[in-house]
């Protein structure tokens, strides 16, 4: 009886206690605040009452939620240079490309003389549909004007860019019409490749330049491959240069293509995270291509990934310069304002053991941030016995050694030309002037020019044009002063600049893409490598005793062992 008269209370009882605790918490909150940051027990406390202190106590109002957000960045500073905050806007810019679409009007501009100005089209999207051109200045947008010193990239890409099915009206100034053009336009989906151009650089070698991986990076490149073994390629040349990296599933993927089964592609581990191993499963279909990759000081991440399995499996060559060195995971971790941290979690390592991450210091990345004007200031990039590695040695399948610690070493070392580089063309390269005058040379004449039936035609047309001293002279009139010597000495590289350009207006970017490779080292040494047949590496050589069979046997078990050695570590 006594048992159910308590249980009958019990409700009673366990109300009096919530109300009690809530007037003891709030006693204590209010009669000893002051004393909240010295009986903290955590870091994770300490920032709490410290925040709490600031909204409660500083002098003037703070918004806590803006100053959380620009601390954010600076916290994780203190970790490594590659685990960062991005918030949600930025979020969204960034996953557009590496998703393959964006939704927006569907054209390609650029800005110049604070005038956005249209240079292609994107075939098939919205504003193909209302019958803007190539050209076309974009004046106004939604009735405001669009044009002036406050115009910048990302202020353009956020007007003009928006939810599908939203609509833009651009106000629009047509060369050869009078007056304003009003065209209203409903925003959809803009395919973004992440393979700049594919072609063939002769009758028997293919050439795929990828700019990023991402999404669909592996689908364009299965394309890109069927395309060109259809038009005669027996050979391939990768350009990954100023490939910044992305998915590295997308580059396993592809490195999948390359490599006989159960090659190690990659592997990863961290303090937290298992060992994962990436092994090839022997179902690519270009096992035995021939094959040149290209990569450069600012090939980073994933292109690294892909040009050190190619590179320790014994696989292609590697050509160009050293790679940026990024060796570290990222995880991706989702808030729900849609803003995203993104946490190293792991390190990757190559098949041979190595990782590729530069020397870094925690909590000052000024010289981690500075490392390629180093680099650049030391003669790395024009000399090869400028580059000093010291990082462990490690061997590839065949025994050659490779280094860690920074980047892909190329089993080819091509050096970037400076020779012709003066204080005349770089003025002229970054006041934009060979970039505005180019635009309006192809602007005043694109009747005349666009009669050309391909970008070669074209190119041939523009070098007997003089083109050069046509700028210089333009250059003149707009303030640039006139330096005969130093136009003389950088002649080649203006006139590429310029006609490159001028193919680009007149075409794409990928005809203009196509023009410079005609005098591209790199290029121009892989197809040297593939027809003399040198793609594959080979066995270092040795010194051995007794006949050659005992000493290929020897050798064999000797890698086989430091190959078994290095995937251990």
């Amino acid at each position: 009886m006594s048992s159910n008269k308590f249980r009958n209370y019990t409700p009673l009882i366990i109300s009096v206690s919530v109300v009690v605790g809530i007037l003891i918490g709030s006693f204590y909150a209010s009669h000893f605040r002051s004393n909240r940051l010295s009986i903290a027990n955590s870091s994770n406390s300490k920032i709490n009452d410290m925040l709490f202190a600031i909204e409660d106590r500083y002098v003037d109002t703070v918004d806590i939620g803006e100053l959380i957000e620009n601390s954010l960045p600076k916290i994780l500073s203190e970790l490594d240079p590659h685990s960062t905050y991005t918030t949600a806007k930025e979020v969204e810019a960034e996953m557009q490309e590496l998703r393959g679409s964006f939704s927006g009007i569907g054209v390609i501009f650029s800005i110049l003389q604070d005038t956005a100005r249209i240079l292609h089209v994107v075939e098939g999207g919205p504003s193909e549909d209302v019958g803007l051109m190539p050209g076309d200045r974009i004046v106004k947008v939604d009735g405001k004007p669009f044009v002036g010193d406050f115009l910048t990239d990302d202020y353009a890409m956020k007007h003009l860019r928006g939810a599908d099915k939203s609509v833009v009206k651009l106000g629009i100034l047509r060369k050869g019409q009078k007056g304003l053009r009003t065209f209203e336009i409903v925003r959809g989906a803009v395919p973004v490749k992440t393979i700049d151009v594919y072609s063939m650089l002769d009758k028997n070698t293919g050439y795929i330049k990828i700019n990023t991986f991402g999404d669909k990076t592996y689908e364009e490149l299965l394309v890109a491959l069927a395309d060109l073994r259809n038009q005669g390629s027996r050979n391939l040349v990768i350009d990954l240069r100023g490939n910044g990296g992305g998915y590295m599933e997308a580059a396993i993927n592809i490195a999948n293509q390359f490599l006989p089964k159960k090659r190690m592609i990659v592997y990863t581990e961290g303090r937290k995270t298992d060992r994962a191993n990436y092994v090839s499963d022997g179902r690519g279909d270009y096992q035995n291509t021939p094959l040149v990759v290209l990569v450069d000081e600012t090939s980073a991440s994933a292109s690294e990934i892909f040009a050190a399995a190619i590179q320790d499996n014994d696989r292609g060559t590697i050509m160009g310069r050293r790679t940026f060195g990024k060796g570290l995971v990222q995880e991706p971790i989702q808030f729900p304002d849609g803003s995203l941290l993104k946490l190293t979690v792991a390190r990757y390592y190559s098949p041979s053991g190595r990782c590729l991450q530069k020397p870094y210091i925690k909590g000052d990345d000024k010289d981690y941030q500075n490392d390629l004007l180093v680099r650049y200031q030391k003669g790395e990039l024009t000399s090869q016995d400028s580059i000093h590695l010291d990082g462990k040695q490690y061997h590839t399948s065949l025994g050659r050694t490779v280094f860690g610690g920074g980047g892909v070493m190329p089993d080819v070392f091509i050096p970037t030309d400076t020779s012709d580089i003066t204080s005349y063309y770089m003025e002229a390269l970054t006041s934009r002037r060979l970039a505005e005058f180019a635009y309006q040379y192809a602007d005043n004449n694109r009747e005349e020019l666009g009669k050309f039936a391909n970008w070669e035609e074209l190119a041939a047309h523009l070098k007997k044009e003089n083109i050069v001293e046509k700028f210089a002279n333009y250059a003149e009139k707009d303030g640039l002063k006139r330096r005969n010597l130093l136009i003389r000495k950088s002649a080649r590289r203006l006139e590429h600049n310029l006609i490159s350009s001028i193919i680009d207006y007149i075409f794409d970017s990928k005809s203009a893409s196509l023009y410079l490779l005609t005098d591209d080292p790199c290029a121009n040494k892989a197809l040297e490598l593939i027809r003399d047949k040198r793609t594959f590496p080979e066995k270092p050589e040795q010194k051995t005793n007794g006949n050659n069979k005992n000493a290929n046997d020897n050798e064999q078990k000797t890698v086989s062992a430091k190959a078994k050695n290095s995937r251990s570590k």
